[in-house]
């Protein structure tokens, strides 16, 4: 986006759900008492808040991209408080939010997908990034075993869409492969 000056080929939901999850998670985790889940997500959400930031700043379309964050921010906040105040017992508050958190990573994974006809009508796969399909599948994978590990049903299922879909990429991307940029071969250098 920096390079470009421009938010053109980049989508916006994913930053703004995996913000959402990531904040969703970190309060898993406080309220699990896990360090890794806490240390993780917080890193995470400032990374993608500081994402959301460059694409706000950067889109001509600013009103509806704050609009979108703020409707989010409203479902996350009605969230908090519906499991803080209005679920007294703590295993009842770690199931509902454990469901809560598994949905928005299951909606995280399934956003870059929104271009999958786009992809297949048009035979190319310049929406999509490779390097982010790999991330995701690494990331998916080690999360899904690491839920496996404490046998966490809340961690280790919501993520095995992040697998799928990363495969589904993938395969895309060995069907359509990307025609090499020539101007952006010449930034790299």
């Amino acid at each position: 986006m920096q390079m470009t000056r421009s938010v053109d080929s980049v989508q916006f939901l994913p930053f703004l759900t995996t913000d959402i999850n990531n904040l969703s998670w970190l309060s898993y985790g406080v309220l699990k008492g896990d360090g890794t889940l806490i240390v993780v997500n917080a890193v995470g959400a400032v990374l993608q808040t500081l994402y959301i930031l460059v694409y706000l700043h950067y889109s001509p379309q600013k009103r509806a991209v704050l609009l979108q964050t703020a409707t989010l921010l409203g479902v996350l906040l009605i969230g908090y408080g519906y499991f803080w105040f209005l679920v007294p017992d703590l295993e009842a508050q770690l199931q509902q939010l454990g469901l809560f958190c598994s949905v928005f990573t299951i909606s995280m994974y399934l956003s870059p997908l929104a271009d999958l006809a786009k992809v297949i009508q048009t035979k190319s796969t310049q929406c999509l990034s490779f390097s982010l399909t790999i991330a995701t599948l690494l990331t998916s994978s080690s999360w899904s075993l690491y839920g496996f590990r404490l046998k966490d049903p809340y961690i280790m299922v919501p993520n095995l869409p992040g697998i799928l879909t990363s495969f589904i990429r993938l395969w895309l991307f060995w069907k359509y492969p990307q025609k090499q940029d020539r101007n952006y071969r010449l930034l790299q250098t």
